[in-house]
């Protein structure tokens, strides 16, 4: 696996995704380093198309799951259907077996619901009829990223060429699934420098001590930004990380893994933002 092959799954999805090129790359990492991905946006700026040209691009059985507030976990994973020829019952399988999921609006679920979920996308909290998601659940996504509006140049193309309706459709692979696999194994080869493991664990204290948090980034945490950094490492062509690869993934891997004093949950991502910056800006990275 080549890093050619990630610019050839960049390039593809970069016909029908016309968004800002660093959510597809943080879509990727999050797929190399085999974790789930948090995509939390206003509605309509493409977060479906991505996902889609994801698992379209690398030649993978995508799923979309609408959540709603009646929805039940045996919608999601699946249900046993008695069999009366057969004497038994015939396993179901829902929706959520298959290689993309695309959980949308986990938050206006139950958390009944949402537990049975490991990929998921979110709107903002702040939207009517949503539950918080939990600290430990949010804990257990690896990346936290925001699509954002496309610029005017970009939103002038999806308004002419209209890429999600035949373009999205006639996207054809351009690698396989064994060749994804292929190359998440080379994650965990990528080099970490002592003074690499250092500036992560001094950012990481640095959130454990802040006056304006009340929970800090966990071990766990701790792991997600290591292993995320690798992966970045990988899709960059590199075998080792930088400091600056830290700097750069801090935020969208710890952000949702904080929660701030004066708002007693981590579903103020601005708020965690704010804090997590301030601290980059005042550590110093270690050469």
């Amino acid at each position: 696996m080549s890093h050619g092959d990630v610019d050839r799954i960049r390039q593809n999805i970069q016909k029908v995704f016309l968004g800002h090129p660093r959510a597809i790359d943080l879509l990727l990492t999050g797929l190399i380093a085999r974790g789930h991905v948090l995509i939390e946006d206003v509605p309509g700026v493409g977060k479906t198309v991505l996902a889609k040209a994801l698992a379209k691009s690398i030649d993978c059985k995508f799923s979309r799951i609408q959540l709603t507030p009646d929805m039940l976990p045996g919608d999601v994973l699946g249900v046993a259907v008695y069999n009366s020829k057969a004497g038994s019952f015939d396993f179901k399988p829902g929706p959520i077996f298959a290689n993309i999921v695309l959980a949308d609006e986990i938050n206006r679920t139950t958390p009944r619901t949402q537990s049975a979920l490991l990929e998921a996308m979110q709107n903002p909290f702040e939207f009517e009829g949503t539950y918080l998601l939990p600290e430990n659940q949010l804990d257990r996504f690896l990346l936290r990223i925001s699509v954002g509006y496309p610029d005017r140049a970009s939103e002038q193309k999806i308004l002419t060429q209209q890429p999600s309706r035949g373009a999205l459709e006639q996207l054809t692979p351009v690698i396989h699934a064994d060749d994804v696999v292929k190359l998440q194994d080379l994650v965990p080869q990528v080099r970490l420098d002592a003074s690499v493991v250092d500036y992560i664990l001094d950012l990481v204290d640095a959130t454990r001590d802040h006056e304006q948090l009340h929970l800090g980034v966990s071990p766990r945490g701790s792991i997600a930004l290591t292993n995320t950094c690798q992966a970045w490492a990988v899709i960059n062509g590199r075998d080792f990380v930088t400091p600056d690869d830290v700097k750069l993934l801090f935020v969208s891997v710890c952000a949702h893994r904080v929660i701030s004093k004066t708002f007693l949950h981590n579903g103020d991502a601005d708020a965690t933002a704010r804090v997590l910056q301030q601290i980059l800006d005042t550590v110093p990275i270690r050469r």
